[in-house]
Protein backbone atom coordinates (compact mmCIF):
# COMPACT_ATOMS: atom_id res chain seq x y z
CA UNK A 1 0.00 0.00 0.00
CA UNK A 2 1.27 3.27 -1.02
CA UNK A 3 1.76 6.00 1.78
CA UNK A 4 0.04 9.05 1.12
CA UNK A 5 1.76 12.26 1.61
CA UNK A 6 0.56 15.27 3.28
CA UNK A 7 1.50 19.07 2.53
CA UNK A 8 2.08 21.20 5.80
CA UNK A 9 -0.97 21.75 7.96
CA UNK A 10 -2.77 19.05 5.81
CA UNK A 11 -5.17 16.25 8.07
CA UNK A 12 -5.27 13.56 9.46
CA UNK A 13 -4.04 14.58 13.03
CA UNK A 14 -2.20 12.00 15.03
CA UNK A 15 -1.94 12.10 18.44
CA UNK A 16 2.02 12.69 19.39
CA UNK A 17 3.43 12.89 22.70
CA UNK A 18 5.94 15.94 22.74
CA UNK A 19 8.65 17.22 26.08
CA UNK A 20 8.30 20.91 26.23
CA UNK A 21 9.47 23.46 29.52
CA UNK A 22 6.98 23.38 31.95
CA UNK A 23 6.87 27.24 32.10
CA UNK A 24 6.36 27.46 28.08
CA UNK A 25 3.22 25.41 28.48
CA UNK A 26 1.85 26.90 31.93
CA UNK A 27 2.46 30.36 29.43
CA UNK A 28 0.62 28.39 26.46
CA UNK A 29 -2.75 27.63 28.30
CA UNK A 30 -2.54 30.98 29.76
CA UNK A 31 -2.85 32.54 26.62
CA UNK A 32 -4.92 29.89 24.96
CA UNK A 33 -6.58 27.94 27.64
CA UNK A 34 -6.34 24.22 27.59
CA UNK A 35 -8.54 23.31 24.90
CA UNK A 36 -6.78 25.24 22.50
CA UNK A 37 -3.35 23.98 23.45
CA UNK A 38 -2.81 21.44 20.60
CA UNK A 39 -3.85 23.96 18.24
CA UNK A 40 -1.67 26.68 19.42
CA UNK A 41 1.43 23.64 18.91
CA UNK A 42 0.49 22.84 15.67
CA UNK A 43 -0.20 26.27 14.41
CA UNK A 44 3.29 27.03 15.67
CA UNK A 45 5.15 24.23 14.24
CA UNK A 46 3.43 25.20 10.89
CA UNK A 47 4.95 28.56 11.26
CA UNK A 48 8.39 26.93 11.56
CA UNK A 49 8.31 24.14 8.82
CA UNK A 50 7.13 26.89 6.48
CA UNK A 51 9.78 29.58 7.50
CA UNK A 52 12.35 26.52 7.37
CA UNK A 53 11.05 25.73 3.29
CA UNK A 54 11.25 29.36 2.87
CA UNK A 55 14.52 29.46 3.95
CA UNK A 56 15.44 26.31 2.14
CA UNK A 57 14.23 28.00 -1.23
CA UNK A 58 15.67 31.44 -0.86
CA UNK A 59 19.29 29.86 -0.28
CA UNK A 60 18.81 27.73 -3.03
CA UNK A 61 17.72 30.37 -5.43
CA UNK A 62 20.58 32.80 -4.39
CA UNK A 63 22.94 29.76 -5.12
CA UNK A 64 21.53 29.56 -8.30
CA UNK A 65 20.73 33.36 -8.92
CA UNK A 66 22.42 35.29 -6.77
CA UNK A 67 21.33 37.81 -3.98
CA UNK A 68 17.76 38.03 -3.11
CA UNK A 69 16.75 41.91 -1.81
CA UNK A 70 15.49 42.56 1.21
CA UNK A 71 12.20 43.97 -0.21
CA UNK A 72 12.17 40.47 -2.00
CA UNK A 73 12.85 38.63 0.79
CA UNK A 74 9.98 40.33 2.65
CA UNK A 75 7.44 39.92 -0.08
CA UNK A 76 8.20 35.93 -0.18
CA UNK A 77 7.74 35.83 3.54
CA UNK A 78 4.48 37.24 2.97
CA UNK A 79 3.66 35.22 0.17
CA UNK A 80 4.42 31.93 1.75
CA UNK A 81 2.75 32.96 4.87
CA UNK A 82 -0.69 32.98 2.83
CA UNK A 83 -0.15 29.91 0.63
CA UNK A 84 -2.54 27.21 0.89
CA UNK A 85 -0.59 24.45 -0.47
CA UNK A 86 2.43 23.62 0.70
CA UNK A 87 4.60 20.91 -0.46
CA UNK A 88 5.15 17.40 1.15
CA UNK A 89 7.34 16.73 4.38
CA UNK A 90 9.88 14.68 3.73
Amino acid sequence: MAETAYGIGERPAPRVSLSRPEGAAEAIRARVGKREFSAFIAEAVERELRGQVLDEYLADYESRKGPVSGVARQRARHVFAEEVEWPAAG
